[in-house]
C-alpha cells in the first residue's frame, strides 16, 4: 500500500507548473492551455476505456495513472482545486447513486 495521495499529485503538478527551464511536461501543457491540456485528457480517458475493455490489468493502471494526471492539469488550469471535487462527491454521498442523477437530470 502506498502513502501517495492525489493531494500529493496536485502538489507536484502545482509546483511543476511553473517551473521555467523547458523540462517541465507540465510547464508546458500548462502553457499550452486548456484546449490541449483537455485534449489530452481525453485521449487519456480513451485509451483506460481500451485497456479496460480489453481487460489489460497493466494497462488500466497505466492509464488510469496518465488519466489522474491529465484531470489533475485540467483542474488546475480551470484554478479548481481537488479539494472542490471531493467536496462535490461528498456532498453527493448524502443521498443515493439514483437519486443524485436524477436531480442532475442525466440518463
Amino acid at each position: 500500500m502506498t502513502s501517495f495521495t492525489l493531494a500529493d499529485l496536485e502538489r507536484i503538478v502545482m509546483e511543476r507548473a511553473s517551473v521555467a527551464d523547458g523540462k517541465s511536461y507540465t510547464a508546458s501543457l500548462y502553457a499550452k492551455g486548456i484546449g490541449k491540456a483537455s485534449q489530452k485528457l481525453g485521449e487519456e480517458a480513451v485509451e483506460t476505456v481500451i485497456a479496460a475493455v480489453s481487460r489489460d490489468r497493466q494497462g488500466v493502471i497505466s492509464e488510469s495513472a496518465d488519466l489522474l494526471y491529465h484531470l489533475i492539469v485540467v483542474l488546475g488550469i480551470s484554478g479548481i482545486g481537488l479539494d472542490d471535487v471531493l467536496e462535490e462527491l461528498e456532498r453527493r454521498t448524502t443521498q443515493t447513486g439514483l437519486e443524485e442523477k436524477a436531480a442532475r437530470g442525466h440518463d
